[in-house]
């Protein structure tokens, strides 16, 4: 099965972020796909089986329980594919880093100089400038 088939089935993604937190017990993760999915324990176990038999996941005896986490090898290789495809998209992303880096510049320096100082370009209410920080000191 091709990485992108394993992937392209919500369930298994949905498992794949639970996992990426940290180890879990297969009961642990079929309780909570089977809520928020409402399948059944044995349809959650067979998309554990495919993460597991594709080498997404790993899986190790712990007495009764069976601990799964992730294998991040397979998600080496779909980042070394999607490589060829960020041309696409890096450059928007440090447009927008740039724009709302020069946003928060130009808030503080108008902050500053006190025409700004009053909240009155504060579009959250709460004078804070988005970052944490208030500026109303």
């Amino acid at each position: 099965m091709h990485a992108f088939d394993v992937l392209g089935e919500p369930v298994r993604r949905r498992i794949l972020e639970l996992l990426a937190d940290g180890e879990m017990a297969s009961g642990a993760v079929c309780a909570v796909i089977q809520e928020e999915f409402g399948i059944t324990q044995p349809a959650v176990s067979q998309h554990l089986k495919v993460l597991r038999d594709n080498g997404f996941a790993t899986v190790r005896p712990e007495g009764a329980r069976r601990l799964y986490a992730v294998n991040s090898e397979p998600l080496r290789d779909i980042d070394a594919w999607l490589d060829r495809f960020r041309r696409f998209w890096t450059p928007h992303l440090d447009a927008l880093a740039t724009e709302l880096a020069r946003g928060k510049r130009e808030r503080r320096l108008r902050g500053g100089d006190g025409r700004a100082g009053d909240g009155s370009d504060d579009r959250s209410g709460d004078g804070s400038d988005g970052d944490g920080s208030n500026s109303r000191r």
